[in-house]
């Protein structure tokens, strides 16, 4: 019961306006100081559950109109997310009985004073069993009636927003539109990436592999391997300690590597938190020459300050400032850097599977917004670059206004700035982020 009743109460946080990772961690905190412990298997399952269940309230909500009297969206709220509970469990979940499934769920209505919806979430989650037992189903959506219009189609099936849903039809072929759902959908892998200034990846997998961490190397990237299994809090694992790798997706380990940083470079990671980026560049840079990390959150930039001296970096400089005011804040840093990495603020659109409340937030006007954001940091931050300097402008998303149109029309602006090169990374069911990134140059000389 108590992994059930867990993840039951992180929907019902999220629901009220919590993030998932947040709410998870309040809810075990909170049993922690009752005395009630979760065995790693149970908070596995917690998790599991309540994350799967947010990324598929589109889909489980379908099920709840397709089944029920009520539609979702007019369910008391509580009964409305305890019923995602044992829905999610019977449709995805491999290690759950169809028998445990139902009967927890009609115990926890019991519990919480739910005692008169009992029956409902009961008679809702067997008329699910049936109704798939007559189709011999396999995919969670069968027996669902499927819209006729595509998108809402892909929005039910994926469980995508409805917007994202049709924007995405507009990008992408219908395969592809649907392999990015899949994607969303996936556990995320947990990439690493290794520290060279203190070990090598090699020397790391043998460590690993003694002590029953099962990794592999991910190829096309020098210093990359993921997990082969979930193993907890992956700070427990060996060398995190002695600093001999963090944790950064197999996507984003790509980005730095664009800017070819070379020691003794002046660096400039002008969004840096959580700082990832800011020190993979201190790292190739052999730790020589200045990287200098700003982000707008003072709290977050001293987290990475830790990370830094965890990792043995030097060459980080931390500043707690906006972006977009540099040049007023450090006039002398006009023409000062060799390189500059722009990682913007974004719609995030890239990383749905690994934030599973995110696609329920972002809007399209939430979107405009950033654009404009992302507009005035390439405009403050342009010229801080030296002459003949690489700066390169990087996201998280897909969105097309996000990245490949914000750089055209950052050329159209700047006729004398060139696009070196530009891609479109787009998020793997087997692993990896969706990421955008393009590299710019900058005129040989500083404007008059």
């Amino acid at each position: 019961m108590a992994p059930r009743q867990l993840a039951w109460q992180v929907l019902q946080a999220v629901a009220a306006g919590a993030y998932a990772d947040g709410a998870l961690e309040r809810e075990l905190a909170a049993m922690a100081r009752r005395g009630v412990g979760l065995s790693p298997a149970d908070r596995a399952l917690a998790t599991e559950i309540a994350y799967g269940a947010i990324r598929q309230r589109q889909l489980l909500d379908g099920w709840i109109d397709a089944l029920g009297r009520v539609p979702a969206q007019r369910q008391p709220p509580a009964l409305r997310w305890l019923l995602h509970v044992g829905l999610y469990q019977l449709l995805f979940s491999r290690r759950v009985p169809a028998a445990a499934a139902v009967s927890t769920t009609v115990a926890l209505a019991r519990r919480a004073r739910l005692g008169r919806l009992a029956p409902v979430a009961n008679a809702l989650l067997r008329g699910l069993l049936r109704r798939r037992e007559r189709l011999e189903a396999s995919e969670p959506w069968d027996g669902l009636p499927l819209p006729a219009d595509p998108a809402a189609a892909l929005a039910l099936r994926r469980s995508l927003p409805s917007w994202l849903a049709a924007e995405l039809l507009g990008w992408l072929p219908p395969e592809q539109a649907d392999a990015f759902g899949v994607a969303c959908n996936a556990v995320p892998a947990l990439d690493l990436r290794v520290n060279p200034l203190r070990t090598s990846r090699r020397a790391l997998l043998e460590r690993f592999a003694a002590a029953g961490v099962a990794a592999r190397a991910l190829p096309d990237l020098p210093h990359g391997l993921t997990l082969l299994e979930r193993t907890g809090d992956p700070r427990q694992l060996p060398g995190y300690a002695e600093g001999l790798w963090c944790v950064q997706d197999r996507s984003a380990q790509r980005i730095v590597p664009l800017l070819e940083p070379r020691p003794g470079q002046r660096i400039l990671d002008a969004c840096a938190a959580p700082g990832g980026k800011s020190t993979h560049l201190a790292e190739l840079m052999h730790d020589r020459g200045e990287v200098w990390a700003v982000d707008r959150s003072a709290a977050r930039l001293q987290r990475l300050e830790r990370n830094a001296d965890r990792l043995g970096l030097t060459a980080l400089r931390c500043l707690p400032a906006d972006a977009t005011s540099l040049g007023e804040l450090k006039p002398h840093w006009r023409g000062h850097f060799d390189r500059i990495l722009l990682d913007a603020p974004c719609s995030g659109l890239g990383t749905l599977a690994r934030h599973p409340d995110a696609r329920w937030r972002i809007t399209p006007a939430a979107i405009e917004g950033l654009v404009t954001l992302q507009q005035q940091l390439l405009e403050a931050l342009l010229p801080l670059l030296a002459p003949g300097g690489r700066l390169v402008y990087a996201t998280c998303t897909v969105h097309p206004l996000e990245n490949a149109g914000q750089v055209d029309a950052l050329l159209g602006r700047h006729p004398d700035w060139r696009r070196v090169s530009d891609v479109q990374w787009w998020p793997q069911p087997a692993g990896g982020d969706g990421f955008y990134a393009a590299v710019l140059e900058g005129p040989v000389e500083l404007p008059a």
